[in-house]
């Protein structure tokens, strides 16, 4: 009786290793799946896009971004019984607490003619500058949900955020026309500077909201240390007190003097004083003031914009 012999194993070719590849990095496709996914106008999914795409999806999406900010605007105080009134009444009750402080006890006023309406000009625009650099710290961090559920630029969020603190100072703004009119500043040519004034203060504000929003996405303790930071600019930026009456002591080291007069915040203070009140002259402003403005707003507007979109694939990753 024969015995039925067992077919040979078929001898199995060894497995070509795979290529080395640096940990975590993302394998690359093959040649012929990229040619199959750009056959189909396929991308790679979370990519940054290029600037001018980036640019056109910004535009594509205005609507949302002025409907988040008037959201945001609208529901802020919805759970107070006095409402959207507190958007005049922060800045308000905080040019009074300043003026008992600084004008009455530390006499700050001194020397400093109309000095309510100095006090109340400075801390209404400079709560615009606070309240944009604030907001834009929670921009992504304070948003995480809604970045990792949606795909859209995430610039959208800075823009929004920035949008709505405009929105506010507009409201602010009627309050601050009131106050100036009451101690003597009534409307004249001079109120229509404050216009190209707050354009620059604007773009100054959204490109500084946007590198806050980019570095507490990564690291969310620096939204920790802002009201600090924030109070030592306010002490810097003449808000209570005037610069002009500072430099005229002439004890002031010059690069002292020079980071003052240059000093952004200081600098569209200054020039919203100058439009809205008489008795502030060009006398008070540094030198070729408009041109640091203009210089401020273009180089942090542009170089915010491009710092936060380099980060673009990386903000609701980790």
């Amino acid at each position: 009786m024969s015995q039925t012999t067992a077919p040979p194993a078929p001898v199995r070719a060894p497995e070509t290793p795979p290529a080395a590849q640096t940990p975590g990095a993302t394998p690359p496709l093959p040649d012929d799946l990229r040619a199959l996914a750009a056959r189909h106008g396929l991308t790679e999914s979370g990519a940054r896009p290029t600037l001018p795409a980036y640019l056109r999806g910004l535009h594509s999406r205005r609507h949302f971004v002025i409907a988040l900010a008037t959201a945001r605007l609208t529901s802020q105080y919805s759970q107070a019984k006095l409402g959207q009134l507190w958007q005049i009444m922060t800045p308000l009750l905080n040019a009074t607490v300043y003026y008992f402080i600084f004008g009455l006890l530390l006499n700050t006023k001194d020397g400093v003619p109309d000095y309510v309406p100095f006090l109340v000009t400075g801390v209404f625009i400079w709560t615009f500058t606070a309240g944009t650099v604030t907001a834009g710290t929670r921009a992504v961090s304070g948003n995480i949900g809604l970045v990792r559920a949606l795909h859209f630029p995430r610039a959208s969020l800075p823009l929004a955020f920035a949008l709505q603190q405009l929105q506010q100072l507009m409201f602010s703004l009627g309050a601050l026309t009131v106050i100036l009119a009451v101690f003597g500043q009534y409307p004249r040519p001079a109120w229509l500077l404050a216009v190209p004034a707050l354009a620059l203060q604007t773009v100054f504000n959204t490109g500084l909201a946007m590198i806050f929003a980019r570095l507490t996405a990564s690291t969310p303790d620096i939204a920790q240390l802002m009201p600090f930071l924030l109070r030592t600019w306010m002490y810097a930026s003449g808000v209570m007190w005037s610069l002009d009456t500072v430099f005229k002591d002439g004890d002031v080291p010059h690069l002292v003097r020079l980071a003052l007069e240059c000093n952004p915040a200081a600098v569209y203070i200054d020039l919203m004083r100058f439009a809205l009140i008489d008795s502030f002259t060009a006398a008070q402003l540094p030198p070729h003031v408009w041109l640091v403005a203009t210089g401020w707003a273009v180089l942090l507007g542009a170089g915010g914009f491009l710092f936060f979109w380099q980060a673009e694939e990386k903000y609701g990753r980790g």
